[in-house]
């Protein structure tokens, strides 16, 4: 029983599939884009920035997984500015935010004292 249910539902999704099913050609006409515009981007080789972004997000994640993930744009930038690399600290975060990377932020422990010291050999106390 439960079988053909699920035969029925698989059958259901196929035939939405092939509904949606819209050919390059459409959507471009859709979208008024020419097809010799769409095949010249689709071939397009990536340009230096690109290359060079690239590299560089490669090197952010290197030096990030160095760190065990403490890094964040600040640190992460000098270091790539040791390297010879020139590279501004805004544009190391922009990466770092396309990654879906940040630096871990850990809490200063702050310790609770005793005002009344009940206990003269104890000079704090965890409550």
């Amino acid at each position: 029983m439960t079988e053909a249910i699920y035969l029925k539902v698989q059958n259901k999704c196929e035939d939405i599939k092939e509904k949606r099913r819209v050919s390059v050609n459409g959507m471009l006409n859709i979208l008024g884009v020419s097809r010799s515009g769409y095949n010249s981007w689709l071939h397009r080789l990536p340009s230096n920035q690109q290359k060079r972004k690239k590299i560089v997000k490669k090197k952010i994640r290197e030096i990030y997984d160095k760190s065990h993930q403490n890094y964040g744009a600040p640190k992460i930038a000098k270091e790539i500015q040791k390297a010879g690399e020139k590279i501004s600290e805004h544009t190391v975060g922009k990466y770092m935010k396309e990654l879906g990377i940040k630096a871990q932020y850990i809490k200063p422990l702050k310790m609770k004292f005793l005002l009344e010291f009940s206990c003269e050999t104890s000079v704090y106390c965890t409550k």
